[in-house]
């Protein structure tokens, strides 16, 4: 009876309670991102961690992420909601608290996974709350442009913060927030938000999700520590082949699933294929850009961690600025423009960190921030449209899942690539060994330039139309 009245209560309560309990989620995992990277050189100096071991401190994360969030979804809808929101709430704290006390390196990443398992249940299923809350287009959209503003509001304040924890009380504070707002969104959430299932959830593809990870923690692991093992050793070339041979099981075994952890008949698609490509370009741009920022504003100018935080601050207002201006452009005149902006803002910062020294000038230095911002701004909204424009209603969910999971695979692969570009020119001086990376990072904004314009050709608004009609047929493949 309690039960009965407890579920009629939660359904009466209204859509913006949901929404901001679902967005204290959002504030602490968008937070803790950009908190962690700006106290990485305390953490390197209290636990003597060498660069690829700062490198697994953001990896093991977003690789974990990257490699679960698809899981986490179907879970969410088969086992309830909220129960999986609660659920990923108490291993974030939990892994949060491990952090704090991490002992050595190796314990800080291994809690530093521990975080993500429980951060693949938040975000994504806190958007599949929302998105069962708010019914009508209007409102459903004016939700999620919230959600895009604290999204944007948390990457702000996560420098500053983060700086001011390390400055005063030291780096294992910057986990400690994590606490009281978990621990408020966990109790809001039981009181407040109803349980929800899908009528019928998608089956669990076991294979396809160890095919997934070992293809993504075998790149890592090959890039991050190619540069001690030796390229050519035994275990990076070993690393290499599995992540190839897991590749093409992955290519000949999910066509045949009833329902794929990924389907490949997406990337028939033109758009949906340069929207992933987009996403694995800027993102690995972002994180490696932030990776390397912070240890050469704190390392080589002497800058303090609170002061780090505050150069970083005009790139982050840089981007929440821009990314409601891309929504609006996308909305009225469609992806191109937000892309073309992203890749040129992209490769002219990059071409400003070329040139990167010691002494660059400060003005000079936030300057490009901000121009950097810019870019990162303006192709968040791109992505997430390209990828389920013209897709068939019943598919735009998992389409957004694969755009959302090319985006961690691409904030994991700029912080390795920074990392080992950075110690395979370290007899160069900090600054000039960035500048290979920032090479890197100028094609990657060339890339996305050329992929805005084929994305926008009729040819690919063809494929687009071909794929979907292919997803709207049945699966080839039989039920596995």
């Amino acid at each position: 009876m309690n039960t009965t009245i407890n579920d009629a209560r939660r359904a009466q309560t209204h859509p913006n309670l949901i929404l901001a309990i679902c967005c204290l989620s959002l504030l602490m995992v968008a937070m803790d991102a950009t908190i962690v990277n700006v106290a990485l050189p305390a953490i390197r100096r209290d636990l003597g961690a060498s660069v690829s071991g700062l490198q697994w401190v953001i990896d093991a994360y977003t690789m974990v992420v990257a490699s679960l969030l698809m899981l986490a979804g179907s879970m969410a809808d088969r086992f309830g909601r909220r129960r999986v929101f609660q659920s990923g709430m108490a291993l974030f704290m939990l892994g949060s608290l491990l952090c704090s006390v991490a002992p050595d390196i190796h314990g800080l990443v291994a809690f530093r996974i521990v975080q993500a398992l429980g951060a693949t249940m938040l975000n994504p299923v806190a958007m599949s709350i929302i998105a069962n809350t708010f019914h009508e287009p209007k409102a459903r959209a004016r939700a999620i442009g919230v959600w895009g503003a604290v999204a944007g509001i948390s990457m702000a304040l996560g420098p500053v913060i983060g700086g001011a924890l390390t400055e005063t009380i030291g780096w294992r504070s910057i986990f400690w927030v994590n606490l009281p707002v978990g621990a408020a969104a966990m109790l809001l959430a039981a009181r407040y938000i109803p349980e929800s299932k899908a009528q019928r959830p998608r089956r669990v593809d076991p294979v396809g999700q160890l095919l997934v990870f070992a293809i993504l923690a075998t790149v890592t692991y090959a890039v991050i520590e190619g540069p001690h093992e030796g390229w050519g050793s035994t275990t990076i070339v070993g690393l290499f082949a599995v992540a190839a041979l897991s590749l093409i099981a992955l290519l000949i075994y999910e066509p045949r699933r009833h329902e794929p952890l990924i389907d490949v008949r997406f990337f028939r698609s033109a758009p949906f294929s340069s929207a992933t490509l987009i996403a694995v370009c800027s993102f690995s741009a972002f994180s490696g850009f932030l990776f390397l920022n912070a240890l050469y504003l704190q390392e080589v100018r002497g800058l303090s961690a609170f002061h780090t935080g505050l150069c970083t601050l005009p790139l982050a207002l840089a981007t929440v600025l821009c990314s409601p201006l891309s929504g609006r452009l996308v909305g009225t005149h469609g992806t191109r423009p937000s892309l073309l902006a992203s890749g040129t803002a992209t490769v002219i910062s990059a071409l400003m960190m070329t040139q990167l020294t010691a002494t660059t000038p400060m003005p000079l230095l936030l300057l490009t921030y901000v121009i950097f911002g810019i870019g990162f701004g303006m192709v968040n909204a791109p992505i997430t449209n390209t990828a389920v424009s013209g897709m068939p209603k019943a598919q735009a969910g998992l389409a957004a899942a694969v755009a959302s999971t090319s985006r961690q695979v691409g904030a994991s692969l700029g912080v390795a690539l920074a990392g080992t570009i950075l110690g395979m020119h370290a007899h160069e001086g900090f600054a000039e060994a960035t500048h290979a990376f920032w090479w890197l990072i100028t094609g990657a904004g060339f890339s996305i330039l050329l992929l805005a314009w084929l994305s926008n050709t009729r040819w690919a608004h063809d494929t687009t139309r071909h794929a979907a009609h292919l997803l709207e047929e049945a699966p080839a493949g039989a039920a596995a």
